[in-house]
């Protein structure tokens, strides 16, 4: 079987798995589990056959004319360099991962086969962005994830939480969106094609005449479905959506698309130093205020939401210096702890009850009672703080090892501006994951409150998928040496400058944010700290979905006097904890006028335009009566009209006869 055939079936096959769990869920529940498992697994399993025959060598390029359109033909093609074959192995396996331990996660969910079926088809949307040469055939794959997105996170629709979240996840990639789709036109009215190879060669003959509009608008996209700022406010509110779906949309689907296709184009933002200085200043922002937000946030999955958005900001860094291999091998360092790091909150809310961190620091015990969550989460929080030897330790070097090279005038790809801007604010986020990272582990299993709940061992499919995700949080970093020809020949070893810089900043970061939590948990008598838990909504043995579900309904426990973040923030916690009202500042400027204008289009709708139309309609009914007062049905009445009529009619003929003779 040749190498495009294989390509074609990879994110063809859980399209088909997708179709199939949707016809067959009802009839055939049976069948649910495998349909949505095993087209999964095989595609990744075709995907490292298509990585293992690429091997980062020559890009692999196929493609057939999918319909005339005109000037601008549109074509059914893959472009399968080494950044792609890399990319689809992630996808295909982090998904296989989570149809795996959802099938235990979700066991007992009434709604478990439209899940798994759009768990699939997200899976696939992700594989033909990765695999597409034709932009507008990526565009498909980029919505389709988009209205999956909108499905799975307001999968618990009961919840006024999933379905807000769901509604403003759509609507706000929306808002990236439709500049981004006119960025696509515009990119290919320049360039004369929407194929990518055809794109980049037009780019590298000078051959776009609006460099600096086109990489501005496919930003605006990029923003959006990355959750950059100010486009990141739906991806922490997303959290409602089932824990599974939180690991796939933050390793290998949705977020991760943006940055894939940033780095698939990038020659056409290094066409505009304006756009990669935008770029620098949008990755630092959204770096820094991320993390300051996930140091403020009492949930578990929001702190985990708040760190994907930095560390797709350490993405958007590299690649606003020029270096597209430092982002897609952070890229997929991410998505291995990323994704082990949710799905292991998952078993730790299953066991908790609740998603509140404040109400998880009342409890013990969590350590003892969830023992493959609590030491694949340790490792995975390692690799997040960039710790060595861990996986982000080197792909966190490796973006600040290219902003060092920019910042020094070493490579001219961005200006030395965007490099000392992301250096710095890479800098600084290193120290504030640290923070964070150390919080979230000490209030999670060194809470000194209760003994925690015991529901039993988790089941194998849980357990078993996060002792595969924490190899590669472990290990991936360590192939950093082998990695070179599949990312463009660029070294990626980390440097002594940064790597003592980045790791004594974390190690700084961790020391004082312990050093704070062992000052203040002195300072607090447990009984002060721990006061009653929060009550379990769900029933003991309710599987961890619903828990999750009817976790979201939970009343807002207390403050916390020993939470290291507060202390650490200061006057920042409050603002941190809002996000600093950045939706509060959309809702002012944006939603509100938005409401106001379609009041004043209802109120014309309603007293203006439907008062012409009533009108109308009351003047036809009126002269209808007064025709209707003519229809009495009596005969001589009609007689008595008609020849009286006619007398009129005679006397006027009489009448207009003599006046002609007169004249």
């Amino acid at each position: 079987m040749t190498t495009t055939t294989l390509a074609v079936l990879v994110p063809l096959l859980p399209f088909l798995g997708s179709a199939a769990g949707l016809l067959l869920g009802r009839t055939a529940p049976g069948l649910v589990r495998p349909l949505a498992v095993l087209p999964t697994l095989a595609a990744a399993v075709l995907a490292v056959l298509v990585a293992a025959r690429q091997g980062g060598g020559r890009a692999i390029d196929a493609g057939t004319q999918l319909t005339p359109t005109g000037s601008v033909p549109i074509d059914l093609s893959l472009h399968i360099d080494g950044f792609a074959a890399l990319v689809a192995v992630l996808v295909g396996v982090i998904a296989t991962c989570v149809q795996i331990y959802s099938t235990g996660y979700l066991r007992d969910d009434p709604r478990y086969p439209s899940y798994a079926a759009l768990v699939s088809l997200f899976t696939s949307a992700m594989l033909l962005v990765v695999y597409s040469g034709d932009l507008m055939v990526l565009l498909v794959g980029w919505e389709v994830m988009g209205i999956c997105s909108y499905f799975l996170v307001g999968h618990y629709w009961e919840t006024p939480e999933a379905r807000s979240a769901s509604l403003k996840a759509f609507l706000v990639t929306k808002l990236g969106d439709v500049p981004f789709l006119i960025g696509l036109f515009a990119l290919a009215a320049d360039a004369g094609t929407f194929r990518i190879t055809g794109v980049l060669g037009a780019v590298a003959s000078g051959g776009l005449d609006h460099p600096t509009l086109i990489a501005l608008l496919l930003l605006a996209g990029v923003a959006g479905k990355s959750a950059q700022f100010p486009l990141h406010t739906w991806l922490p509110d997303a959290m409602a959506g089932p824990t599974p779906v939180s690991a796939l949309i933050h390793a290998a689907t949705m977020v991760a698309a943006g940055i894939y296709f940033t780095a698939r184009l990038l020659p056409v933002f290094a066409a505009s130093a304006a756009a990669m200085t935008v770029l620098a200043v949008m990755a630092a922002i959204t770096m820094v205020g991320s993390a300051l937000a996930a140091l403020a946030q009492d949930d578990i999955k929001r702190v985990l939401a708040y760190s994907t958005i930095g560390q797709l900001g350490y993405m958007a860094g590299a690649l606003a210096v020029g270096d597209r291999g430092a982002a897609v091998f952070h890229l997929l360092s991410h998505a291995a702890f990323k994704a082990l790091l949710f799905l292991a909150a998952g078993a730790v809310i299953h066991a908790a009850g609740t998603n509140s961190l404040t109400a998880m620091s009342r409890m013990s015990g969590l350590a003892r009672r969830v023992p493959d969550a609590y030491w694949t989460m340790t490792v995975a929080l390692l690799a997040l703080a960039a710790i060595p030897p861990f996986a982000g330790f080197f792909s966190k070097e490796a973006v600040l090892v290219a902003a060092e090279h920019t910042a020094l005038g070493e490579r001219d790809v961005a200006p030395a501006g965007a490099g000392w801007t992301v250096l710095v604010a890479g800098l600084l986020t290193a120290l504030l994951t640290a923070a964070y990272a150390l919080r979230l582990w000490l209030r999670t299993f060194r809470g000194r409150g209760p003994e925690a709940p015991d529901h039993g061992r988790q089941p194998i499919a849980m357990t078993s998928v996060l002792w595969v995700l924490a190899i590669p949080s472990l290990g991936f970093g360590l192939t950093v040496t082998y990695l070179d020809d599949w990312f463009d020949g660029h070294a990626l070893t980390p440097t002594l400058t940064t790597a003592v810089l980045g790791t004594g900043l974390a190690a700084a970061g961790a020391v004082i944010t312990y050093a704070v939590w062992r000052t203040l948990a002195a300072r607090t008598p447990a009984t002060a700290s721990v006061p009653a838990p929060v009550p379990r909504v769900a029933h003991p043995d309710a599987e961890a979905g619903r828990v999750e579900a009817e976790a979201l309904h939970l009343p807002r426990p207390a403050e916390d006097p020993a939470d290291p973040g507060r202390a650490l923030l200061g006057p920042l916690h409050g603002p941190a904890a809002a996000g600093f009202h950045l939706d509060a500042v959309y809702r002012t400027a944006f939603v509100r006028p938005v409401l106001a204008a379609a009041s004043l289009v209802r109120f014309l709708d309603r007293e203006v335009v439907d008062t012409y139309v009533r009108a109308a309609g009351n003047g036809a009914k009126g002269l209808g009566r007064l025709v209707r007062r003519a229809q009495t049905g009596n005969v001589q009445t009609y007689l008595s009209a008609l020849l009286a009529g006619s007398v009129v009619l005679a006397i006027v003929a009489v009448a207009l006869a003599n006046a002609v003779a007169g004249a």
